[in-house]
């Protein structure tokens, strides 16, 4: 049910990204060292984005789980990424809060943080 519900919020996060005039470059970029679940662009910026999924903050905002550790691996991967590319950029986070009825998911809000980190 966890990759349903994270396939989810990546699918409304990228929707909401396009939305609002992001080019999505990549999705679930992997290397040995982590993954970055969007690489969007808009105007000249390059924005890694991690996506944090949930029904509701009850324990804490999803923004609160991208941790040092989890950030960190996030810029090793981005570097790795951009290699050589000269381009400005930024890390974002993107909260889906859902619900489920029926056994179906139902978005229910979207929060993106800009310069998360």
């Amino acid at each position: 049910m966890s990759k349903l519900i994270g396939d989810f919020g990546e699918k409304a996060a990228r929707e909401y990204l396009e939305d609002n005039e992001y080019e999505i470059i990549e999705t679930n970029f992997r290397l040995k060292m982590g993954e970055i679940d969007i690489i969007a662009k808009k105007d000249s910026c390059l924005v890694f984005v991690e996506v944090k999924t949930r029904k509701n903050n009850n324990f804490g905002n999803p923004s609160e789980y991208v941790d040092r550790n989890k950030q960190e691996k996030i810029r090793k991967t981005a570097l790795c990424y951009i290699n050589s590319m000269e381009t400005e950029m930024r890390f974002d986070i993107i909260e889906v809060y859902y619900k489920s009825l029926h056994n179906k998911l139902q978005m229910l809000n979207i929060n993106h943080i800009e310069n998360a980190f």
